[in-house]
C-alpha cells in the first residue's frame, strides 16, 4: 500500500485508494464546475503523495503556496523571473528531484501561458539522466490548453498549447505525469484530454461537458443527469490507477488551505446609510490591509541564485526512483519484470517499436535499473522472445535451433514464427490467426493469414488441412508437427 494513497471515501464507507505508481503510466483529468471541489482534490492528492514522488505544480491563481511550509515545496513566482532564468530553474527542479509551485497570480493571462510553456518545456527537454518520475499537476488547464482561440495571440496559444500536449502525450516517456483539472471539457483541447486514463468527475450542469463526462467514464447518456446531482467535494472516478468501474469517492480532508478561501458568511456592518456615507468618503489615513486569515506567508522575492540554491539543497526522499547499485542478477530480475508488465498490457503490440523502448527504459529507470543495458534492436529482439512466450530458462536444445532459424525471419514476422514453434515443442496448439493477428500489431485476420502464407512460402513451416477443417502446422528444419486448437 506505500504506492497508493487515501483519497476519500466511497457511499458505502470504504476507503477509495489511488495508486500513485499505476498514475504515473496513466495520467488523470479532473473535472467540476467552479465551487466543485477540485481544487480541494488537488490538495488532497498533492498533501497524501508528497512523501512518495516529486511534484510541481503549476498554479495560475496561486492557491497551493501553502504547500510551502508545511511540505516544503519551493515557489517560483513566474512574474519575478526571465524565461532563461524559469528554464534553468526548471532544469534545476528535474535535476534535483524539488517539489516546486510555479505560482502564476501576479501575471496576465498572455504571461501565465508563455511562462508555464517555457517552465513546462524546460522540464520536457531535460537530460535522460534527470528523467525521474514526478506528477505535474496543472490546474485550470483550460486555460494553457483552449480547444479554442480566444484573447490571446495566436503565437502564446500554440506554444502553450504544444507544451501541454508534449506532456500530456509524450511526458510518460520521460516520467513526467499529468494531472490536469479544468471548469469545463468542452473548453480543452481534446488531444490533451483524450491523452488521460484516469478520471475524476465532479459537479457539471452544462449538458454538452455531462455527456462528455458521462461518455469518458463509460455511463449512458441517461446515467448522465447524476453528474448535475453531486455535492461539492462528491466525484465519479475510473480509470486503472483509481477503479475499473466508475466509484463515487467524497474527498477527505486537507491539511492545507487556499489563500483565496472563504471561511463563511460575514454580516454587514450595523452602521446608517449617512454613517456608512461619511466612512467611504472619509480621506484615507493609510492604505487598507488585508488580513491574513490564515496565517499563510507570502514568497520571498528571492534572487535566482538563492531559489537555485534552495532547490539544490531540499531533501527528496528517494522512495521514488532510488538509485542503487545492482548485480547482473538483479538488473536481469528488473528487466524480465518490466518486460512481463509491458507483454500483459492491452493493444502493447500496436505500439511502434520506438515507443516500446522508450517505455521499457522509463520503467526500467523506476525500478532502479539506469542503464538495461541493450540498444533499440536488442530490446525488439527479447521483447518478441517474451511475447512469444518463450521462457529463458529453457534448456531444450530444439530452442537454440529455433532461434538461430528465427535470425533467418523478417524482423515484423519473428514474435509469429517463435509463438508457433514454441508451441510445437511444448506440444501445446498453435496460436489461431486471431491471436498471431495480435503478436503481429494487427486487428486484421485476413492479414495474419497472408503472414502464415508467406513464412509457408519462405520454407519456414508447412501448413496442411485435412477434409475435417483440422489444420497442422509443421516446422520441416526441426522436424516437429502441431495441430492446432
Amino acid at each position: 500500500m506505500q504506492n497508493q494513497i487515501d483519497l476519500g471515501l466511497d457511499r458505502a464507507g470504504a476507503s477509495v485508494y489511488l495508486d500513485i505508481e499505476e498514475l504515473l503510466a496513466t495520467r488523470l483529468l479532473v473535472q467540476g464546475n467552479s465551487g466543485s471541489g477540485k481544487s480541494h482534490l488537488l490538495r488532497r492528492l498533492i498533501e497524501k503523495s508528497a512523501g512518495v514522488v516529486q511534484q510541481i505544480v503549476i498554479d495560475p491563481e496561486g492557491d497551493f503556496v501553502s504547500l510551502a511550509e508545511t511540505f516544503g515545496h519551493v515557489v517560483i513566482d513566474g512574474s519575478a523571473y526571465s524565461d532563461t532564468e524559469i528554464m534553468r530553474l526548471a532544469a534545476r527542479a528535474r535535476e534535483h528531484r524539488a517539489s516546486v509551485v510555479l505560482a502564476l497570480d501576479n501575471l496576465e493571462v498572455e504571461g501565465q501561458m508563455r511562462c508555464a510553456a517555457t517552465f513546462l518545456a524546460a522540464l520536457f527537454d531535460a537530460p535522460d539522466r534527470h528523467w525521474y518520475p514526478a506528477l505535474v499537476i496543472v490546474d485550470e488547464a483550460q486555460m494553457f490548453a483552449p480547444s479554442a482561440a480566444g484573447d490571446v495571440s495566436d503565437d502564446v496559444r500554440k506554444v502553450s498549447l504544444a507544451a501541454m500536449t508534449n506532456l500530456m502525450c509524450r511526458g510518460r516517456k520521460r516520467g513526467l505525469a499529468g494531472v490536469i483539472a479544468t471548469q469545463r471539457l468542452a473548453k480543452l483541447a481534446k488531444n490533451v484530454a483524450a491523452e488521460a486514463s484516469n478520471f475524476l468527475m465532479g459537479r457539471t450542469f452544462l449538458d454538452i461537458d455531462m455527456v462528455r463526462a458521462a461518455d469518458l467514464l463509460g455511463m449512458e447518456r441517461r446515467q448522465a443527469e447524476q453528474i448535475r446531482d453531486l455535492d461539492r467535494g462528491d466525484f465519479l472516478g475510473l480509470g486503472p490507477a483509481i477503479s475499473r468501474r466508475p466509484v463515487a469517492v467524497r474527498i477527505g480532508a486537507v491539511q492545507t488551505r487556499a489563500k483565496s478561501a472563504v471561511a463563511g458568511l460575514t454580516p454587514p456592518p450595523l452602521a446608517a446609510g449617512e454613517d456608512m456615507a461619511a466612512l467611504l468618503h472619509a480621506p484615507p489615513v493609510e492604505p487598507p490591509v488585508q488580513p491574513d486569515l490564515y496565517n499563510v506567508p507570502a514568497p520571498d522575492a528571492a534572487t535566482v541564485a538563492a531559489l537555485q540554491e534552495r532547490i539544490t539543497e531540499q531533501k527528496i526522499a528517494p522512495k521514488s526512483c532510488p538509485e542503487l547499485e545492482l548485480s547482473s542478477e538483479e538488473a536481469d530480475a528488473i528487466v524480465r519484470t518490466v518486460l512481463g508488465e509491458m507483454i500483459t498490457e492491452e493493444g502493447c503490440t500496436y505500439l511502434p517499436p520506438a515507443t516500446l523502448f522508450q517505455d521499457f527504459t522509463v520503467r526500467c529507470r523506476m525500478h532502479g535499473l539506469k542503464n538495461p543495458g541493450m540498444d533499440a534492436a536488442e530490446f525488439r529482439r527479447i521483447f518478441s522472445r517474451a511475447l512469444a512466450g518463450l521462457d529463458e530458462d529453457w534448456s531444450d536444445e530444439r530452442v537454440g535451433r529455433l532461434l538461430a532459424l528465427a535470425e533467418t525471419v523478417p524482423e515484423d514476422l519473428v514474435t509469429i514464427f517463435l509463438a508457433i514453434g514454441i508451441a510445437v515443442i511444448a506440444g501445446d496448439p498453435c496460436p489461431d490467426e486471431e491471436t498471431l493477428a495480435i503478436l503481429y500489431g494487427t486487428r486484421s485476420v485476413g492479414r495474419a493469414r497472408k503472414m502464415l502464407e508467406h513464412l509457408e512460402r519462405s520454407g519456414l513451416i508447412v501448413v496442411r488441412t485435412d477434409f475435417t477443417g483440422r489444420r497442422s502446422v509443421a516446422i520441416p528444419q526441426l522436424g516437429l508437427t502441431q495441430s492446432t486448437a
